[in-house]
């Protein structure tokens, strides 16, 4: 017997949950369907999460939120992504393969991502010399 796990059974909670949902979506610039596609369902679904008549199972909410890179505890309940260490469900998948590469790839992946850190430092300084120009 196949069970669902019901998140939500309040409607009020459902409405917010939806509301948020298409908030996000929104904030991606995604119509219903190219959201829809990314996590395998039809649109007619998502709109029904998004209007809060449908509550999505827990397997459902992890590819909602990776798909819009939140966490899940961003999507249920709004707390900020900063809250979390890993805020990313993707990379923090990523990070998890990486660990079974070898040292010296593991060394070189560290020496990519050291080096996007320092450009985005650099970016970041430059523009706040320019603002105080």
């Amino acid at each position: 017997m196949h069970t669902r796990l019901v998140v939500m059974q309040d409607e009020a909670l459902r409405k917010v949950f939806g509301a948020r949902l298409k908030g996000l979506r929104k904030q991606k610039g995604w119509a219903q369907k190219e959201l829809a596609s990314q996590v395998g369902i039809r649109f007619q679904q998502l709109n029904k999460y998004e209007s809060g008549l449908n509550s999505p199972p827990a397997e459902m909410l992890v590819k909602l939120a990776d798909a819009l890179g939140v966490t899940v505890d961003h999507l249920l309940t709004g707390n900020p992504v900063e809250d979390s260490p890993l805020a990313s469900s993707r990379l923090f998948r990523r990070f998890k393969v990486l660990e079974a590469l070898t040292l010296d790839d593991q060394e070189t992946v560290i020496k990519v991502i050291d080096a996007l850190i320092a450009k985005e430092r650099m970016a970041a300084a430059l523009t706040s010399v320019d603002v105080a120009a």
